[in-house]
């Protein structure tokens, strides 16, 4: 029987008992199919066998929990060369189900000597399969030994191969990555500071005005930037704990591709959808996560029986936690998980290849990114993002490049319906700083028509019209800057100055 079962029909061991009269095995592939015990005994009454059935469905209720099913059925199959000498039927009738929780059932058939068709023929119910076995009249003891050891090896031999799966690389890239993002963070810190804005764009953050001009690298070198100390010591652990399984189960070059495949997927998503700068590993972390659920979706039944449970979760609680904090890129994060999942299909398992499956993979990663670039770079025709158009300013302001930040803004007004009072101020404090005094203020005046609330438009204004000598005009802005904030020393320090420049009839 237990030969039957693990070599013809692919079941596996769960457990063996030490006596090697117990025996629990499991159908791999099919979820559905109940867990079958096998238990050579020789049953006297029927009481101790009802003892058994209980003790069955306690132990089944662990093995449950074990797999993480919701629902266990155990076929419990007792091969006694003689039935329980007083009435035992009823006891097999119904099956028995395990009180705690109600979770596991127990479905019990006695094979014996002089019934063992009939046994079968109920097994072949409860299987719902035929099950027909050629049975001697007697066995000798090396005949009884020689089937032993053709299924223990038999069963050896499917473990080995499941074990196998996870022997395909030593977790070599996952380290050198944590090392690498290690150093680069030093770099970053004594180069300016890994949370300075400047500093993450020079060294290569996800920036889009730049992309837009044609940096691509970007797509890349942010996998390797982090900003800030927790931000990395999250990422180096996450990738810590999560690397080694997928490369040791797909392979050190597997691996390297799917690590860098997300992680560029993921800076394309957050190129797509988030106008905002963005770096870190989390991208190529969550392509991890979807090697994983590519594992599952070709070995469900391993996955769920190693790791399945605590990876669902640690995905399902990153993600939560990612649409519940709003600095979280979470573009990034589903663009690496589709990534990673997408990767894994194009290389499959090291020596296991399904050319038409691994094409199908390709073309389908080859259309997303294809058609995520055009999208990601047609939407950049229209003007840009404002976001984006102001940081790009900004940056160039702060590298006191005013040409390049003037090109930026009136090119981004020139092709906008709908610009901000923010905008024009910025574009009035480059004009100012070139020189372009009546283009600032005409456009400090539409910022103040636009938000009357901005003290710092009322100060440049009174500077311009200092400059211009129209001091009436200049007091009457100061004052205006000073009243709406007035802890402001400069403002009233600017009005003081213009009442002692005005003459007294003019004040």
């Amino acid at each position: 029987m237990a030969y039957f079962l693990i070599s013809e029909q692919g079941y596996r061991i769960i457990q063996l008992f030490e006596n090697q009269k117990e025996l629990w095995l499991e159908k791999v592939e099919n979820k559905k199919v109940p867990i079958i015990r096998l238990l050579r005994v020789d049953l006297d009454w029927s009481n101790s066998m009802q003892r058994d059935i209980e003790f069955t469905a306690a132990n089944g209720e662990k093995v449950r929990k074990q797999i993480g099913r919701g629902e266990l059925s155990v076929v419990n199959i007792y091969i006694s060369q003689f039935p329980p000498v007083d009435d035992y039927e009823y006891r097999l009738e119904n099956p028995y189900v395990f009180p705690q929780g109600k979770k596991t059932i127990v479905g019990s058939v006695l094979l014996t000597s002089d019934q063992y068709e009939s046994g079968l023929k109920v097994l072949s119910e409860k299987l719902e399969q035929e099950v027909s076995l050629p049975i001697n009249n007697e066995y000798s003891e090396q005949e009884v030994e020689s089937q032993k050891n053709v299924t223990l090896a038999s069963a050896m031999q499917k473990a080995k191969k499941e074990k196998e799966i996870f022997t395909n690389g030593k977790p070599f890239f996952t380290y050198f990555f944590i090392i690498i993002q290690i150093i680069i963070f030093l770099v970053l810190e004594l180069q300016g500071g890994s949370t300075n804005t400047s500093t993450l764009i020079k060294f290569g953050a996800k920036f889009n005005p730049y992309i837009y001009e044609g940096e691509w690298w970007r797509f890349i070198t942010p996998i390797f930037l982090h900003i800030g100390f927790l931000h990395l010591a999250m990422n180096s652990l996450a990738l810590y704990f999560l690397g080694p399984a997928v490369e040791r189960i797909f392979g050190n070059a597997r691996f390297l591709f799917i690590y860098l495949f997300a992680g560029v997927s993921g800076v394309i998503a957050s190129f797509i959808f988030s106008p905002n700068i963005s770096a870190g590993a989390s991208g190529a972390i969550f392509g991890c996560f979807g090697a994983l659920l590519y594992f599952a979706l070709i070995y469900p039944k391993l996955f769920f029986r190693t790791m399945g449970s605590s990876v669902i979760t640690v995905l399902i609680f990153n993600l939560i936690f990612g649409f519940t904090v709003s600095i979280v890129d979470n573009a990034g994060h589903l663009g690496g998980l589709a990534g990673g999942f997408l990767a894994a299909g194009i290389m499959h398992f090291p020596k296991k290849k399904k050319p038409i499956l691994q094409l199908l993979f390709l073309f389908v990663s080859a259309a997303i990114l294809y058609g995520s670039l055009v999208y990601g770079f047609q939407n950049s025709k229209t003007g840009g993002n404002e976001s984006s158009t102001m940081m790009l300013a900004q940056e160039y302001i702060k590298q006191e490049n005013y040409d390049q930040a003037y090109n930026v803004l009136t090119k981004y007004v020139e092709n906008s319906s709908k610009i901000s009072a923010e905008v024009y101020f910025a574009l009035s404090f480059i004009e100012i700083k070139q020189g372009f005094l009546e283009d600032a203020k005409s456009h400090l005046l539409l910022v103040i028509n636009m938000d009357p609330d901005l003290p710092e438009a009322y100060y440049n204004l009174a500077l311009i019209y200092l400059e211009e000598n129209d001091l009436l005009k200049a007091k009457e802005k100061a004052e205006k800057a000073s009243g709406l904030k007035p802890e402001q020393q400069e403002y009233a320090d600017l009005v003081q100055e213009l009442n002692r420049m005005l003459p007294p009839a003019a004040e």
